[in-house]
């Protein structure tokens, strides 16, 4: 039987209309691992969280807009995009009902920044300005290098230790949460994955766009955390 997973989304406005929106290659990921995506309007109030989780099998954080810097205590730096802060609130509020309940989290792009976030860590706010580097990690049409630590879930996930990513994020984990440890970096050590330091429950977070690659080992991966 296929399991229904909680999967977020953010807004957008079209000529005065507020929608709800994710980026189809999530579903068609999910779908093809066997999983039902049942999307979370970020309009939602945080108290929402716990009974759309009462109902689901697990939680997928997708990409989005910035993290507020206040979620962390930082001042917004001139070059922070586009925040939510309702997002942000209904996003922190999934993470920690997850959490409570034991549930398989997978998290990416944005969503690895959310959940360090949630668990104590900070961000860049833009890698551009205040991590300069040779690797332009806002670039939408590049790729770049990943190194993957051994004897890790992401190892064992994916089955690569060195391979390369579409990157398309100007921010990024600056200080590492703690109970978390890092399980891949880009050439430039940016942090591009991370997972608990004690292995249960199951959580694995990336910086890249898995949901636009052909191979779907992260999705299966989440899949079988799942059974």
């Amino acid at each position: 039987m296929s399991r229904v997973v909680a999967v977020t989304a953010r807004r957008r406005s079209d000529a005065g209309r507020e929608r709800v929106v994710l980026n189809s290659a999530y579903v068609r990921a999910l779908a093809a691992a066997g999983l039902v995506p049942a999307i979370v309007p970020p309009q939602l109030a945080p108290a929402a969280a716990g009974p759309l989780l009462d109902a689901a099998a697990g939680l997928v954080l997708t990409g989005g807009e910035d993290v507020d810097p206040a979620c962390y205590g930082a001042v917004p730096h001139p070059r922070l995009g586009e925040t939510d802060p309702g997002r942000d609130a209904m996003e922190l509020a999934l993470i920690a009902g997850a959490r409570q309940r034991g549930l398989p989290i997978l998290a990416i792009c944005r969503g690895i920044q959310i959940l360090n976030v949630a668990l104590g860590g900070t961000l860049y706010q833009d890698l551009l300005s205040e991590r300069p580097g040779p690797i332009d990690h806002a670039n939408e049409a590049s790729c770049h290098g990943v190194d993957v630590a051994p004897d890790t879930r992401l190892f064992r996930t994916i089955g690569i230790r060195r391979g390369s990513v579409n990157s398309r994020h100007h921010q990024a984990v600056r200080d590492l949460a703690p109970g978390l440890v890092a399980t891949a970096w880009a050439d430039d050590g940016v942090i591009e994955a991370a997972e608990p330091a004690q292995r249960e429950p199951w959580m694995l977070a990336v910086q890249w766009h898995p949901e636009d690659e052909e191979e779907g080992a992260l999705f299966r991966g989440f899949a079988q955390a799942l059974e």
